[in-house]
């Protein structure tokens, strides 16, 4: 049943903003299990929010149905929304980020349901269009609304590909923040043949950018790896390679740990731009903050589902790019992330293995049986 709705999923190119009708057919079948779904669309982005039961505590599965372009379709093997199998993996834009979760996530909720239908609590799956993209009108949003309504989550767990080598040898129980920002240097345009008489901005931001990328920001703590910068994009000069340009562009971008502090570092970038008596400008866009489920019950459920099912012990990491329990973490939740083979997530020829999607949604499920006497206690 798994393989199947995955599959299904994967048919509908839901590429970012674009659902595709993926939430539809996830609310359906869950309706049909007995829960209650609330179908919230913000401006482009679709959302939606499953639950049965009622009270607390309550768990939230969360994952979102969009994905991202599948890039040129001749570096594929087949078609990336068929939904193939070959090899015993399912191929497939979103097969391992992150159709394949979800498709686990509502299978167990359907085996947990009629295993316990009258369970304690509230279980819950929330979805949105917006996690690949933007990422303002989706789960953002829908916290806001939960929040309206005095829901409270006690416990998330994010169907992000988290495993890197076999599923379950690592789940997130936390991630580092995200800082991103433009900066153009301010030069004097002119001929290559006069450089006394122009400002090449390309050699007086080398200096500056030599001691940013060989900067040590921090050491790291025990639960997150050191603070990283790294350049993404560079762009100069007029294509004419006889005229010295006049400015230049780039994006850059950190993954910070909670040793290092937004405000420090762009002070700190700031005093080096300075330092080499730069003209400059800078704009920061809006970011992304550290969190951490450091210990807790999710963690301990989670651990003892992966060891039931997997037969193994998975290492806690906080490394990797953002999810969508950044949003989630502030409201006083425990948030872990668990799901798929990491390893070709956004490249071509995207694909998870076949039994893992059937031994990841019963983990799932044997999450959820963990949890339910604490659900019954009403803690």
């Amino acid at each position: 049943m798994t393989l199947a709705l995955t599959k299904a999923l994967i048919r509908r190119p839901s590429i970012t903003p674009d659902d595709a009708g993926c939430q539809h057919l996830i609310a359906e079948r869950l309706e049909a299990a007995g829960c209650v779904a609330t179908h919230l669309r913000f401006d482009e982005v679709d959302n939606l929010w499953l639950t049965h039961g009622s009270g607390e505590p309550l768990l939230a599965f969360l994952g979102h149905t969009d994905v991202v372009p599948p890039g040129p379709l001749a570096t594929w093997y087949s078609d990336p929304f068929a939904a193939a199998v070959h090899d015993g993996f399912l191929y497939g834009r979103g097969a391992a980020d992150m159709k394949g979760s979800i498709a686990a996530m509502v299978t167990a909720m359907e085996r947990f349901i009629a295993a316990r239908p009258a369970h304690a609590g509230t279980v819950a799956l929330l979805l949105t269009s917006d996690e690949e993209g933007l990422a303002i009108n989706g789960t953002k949003r829908v916290v806001d609304y939960l929040a309206e309504q005095d829901i409270r989550i006690r416990w998330c767990l994010v169907g992000e590909p988290s495993s890197r080598h076999r599923l379950g040898d690592t789940i997130k129980n936390g991630r580092r923040g995200s800082l991103t920002a433009e900066l153009k240097v301010l030069g004097q345009q002119g001929h290559v043949a006069y450089p006394a008489l122009a400002e090449n901005p390309i050699h007086r931001l080398a200096p500056a950018l030599d001691a940013l990328c060989k900067k040590t920001w921090d050491q790291g703590n025990a639960h997150y790896p050191p603070t990283s910068f790294q350049i993404a994009k560079i762009h100069a000069g007029s294509g004419a390679a006889n005229v010295i340009p006049g400015e230049i562009e780039l994006l850059f971008n950190f993954r910070y740990c909670p040793e290092s502090t937004e405000a420090g570092l762009i002070s700190q970038v700031e005093a080096t731009l300075d330092r080499f008596e730069l003209r400059y400008e800078l704009n920061w866009l809006p970011s992304s903050r550290p969190f951490l489920t450091a210990s807790g019950e999710l963690v301990e459920a989670v651990k003892a589902a992966v060891a039931a099912i997997c037969g193994s012990e998975p290492e806690l990491s906080t490394a990797g790019g953002t999810s969508d329990g950044r949003f989630i973490a502030p409201t006083g939740a425990e948030v872990v992330e668990l799901g798929p083979v990491n390893a070709t997530i956004h490249k071509a020829n995207e694909c998870v293995k076949i039994d893992d999607l059937h031994l990841l949604s019963r983990v799932y499920e044997a999450v959820l049986h963990q949890l339910a006497g604490r659900m019954r206690q009403g803690s």
